[in-house]
């Protein structure tokens, strides 16, 4: 299994084009040391030639110029883009879609609350049905697992996570299953196994399990501390609310991950505010020293 980080930070990626905070004032001005990140989203692919895109980041021209493999090089015009999934219905992980528009028709596959959320309040399966036939819905159902025509040798089995659906939801504030996955990908040729979730609230004893068994996991960096955007003056709302499992602290992201010996380790969806995007920062330093790895965009991994 290929897998390449196409983008590694949280929505706004970094620097955050309206922010001043620390980091992307240090970033812009020269005096700290860290990469610039596109929004997350990876590409996945069992023989480096087909991919299936996981989230489609609103940076995604730029993510597709920096990845050849997903160029067009074989037809006139065409794409190494043969399948899209997506693991929720945030703006930052679908309105790339509108910017693939001209490759329509896409297969995308969601599940119900997204295909809903993304009829209604954010309509783009009605408004690409004009472009050549707009996105073909392939349901994901909650369980069990499914293989994608394009890459048949990987099987995803997709979770379901505890979060919320976005503000235009219409049911924002009554969170359904399938509002927020998860994904188990394996290569059936290898047994290679990813554990993929970038947006990650609560680890309870069965999603452990499921992480103990992968290879490689890629979780949920966006904060180093819960409050840590209501102390850099930047938000309102902790980490908790927002459904992310900080790093640092008791029950943290840190402390789950020690106990875990198998799997690689590397967190994804950094937002622009966390400390450790500073490469000399000794929050970046105590990653180091736990074997934490921090993705960055460009980021290739073989399963």
């Amino acid at each position: 299994m290929y897998i390449q980080i196409l983008g590694s930070a949280a929505g706004g990626g970094f620097p955050q084009w309206n922010c001043n905070c620390v980091n992307c004032k240090g970033f812009r001005d020269g005096s700290l040391r860290a990469k610039a990140r596109t929004q997350s989203s990876i590409a996945l692919s069992d023989d480096g030639v087909h991919w299936i895109l996981c989230n489609a980041s609103p940076d995604i021209r730029a993510q597709l110029q920096s990845f050849a493999p997903m160029q067009p090089a074989r037809t006139l015009r065409d794409t190494g883009i043969d399948a899209i999934i997506l693991l929720d219905s945030q703006i930052d992980h679908t309105t790339g879609l509108l910017s693939l528009r001209e490759g329509c028709p896409h297969q995308v596959w969601c599940t119900d609350m997204v295909h809903q959320d993304l009829s209604t309040g954010f309509p783009l399966f009605t408004m690409l049905s004009h472009w050549n036939g707009g996105l073909n819905w392939n349901r994901i159902e909650l369980e069990g697992s499914f293989v994608i025509p394009a890459c048949p040798n990987l099987r995803f089995s997709p979770f379901p996570l505890r979060s919320a659906a976005p503000p235009y939801s219409p049911h924002r504030f009554d969170p359904h299953p399938g509002d927020n996955l998860g994904l188990i990908v394996e290569d059936l040729n290898t047994g290679g196994k990813l554990f993929y979730a970038p947006g990650l609230g609560i680890v309870d004893p069965d999603l452990l399990e499921k992480m103990a068994e992968a290879d490689c996991l890629l979780v949920d960096g966006t904060l180093w501390d819960d409050d840590e955007m209501q102390r850099r003056g930047v938000g309102t709302r902790t980490g908790r609310e927002m459904g992310h499992l900080s790093q640092n602290g008791p029950g943290g992201m840190l402390e789950v991950l020690d106990g875990l010996e198998r799997p690689r380790k590397i967190l994804i969806h950094i937002n622009n505010t966390n400390p450790i995007l500073d490469e000399d920062s000794k929050e970046r330093a105590e990653l180091d020293r736990r074997g934490v790895e921090v993705a960055f965009d460009g980021m290739s991994i073989a399963l």
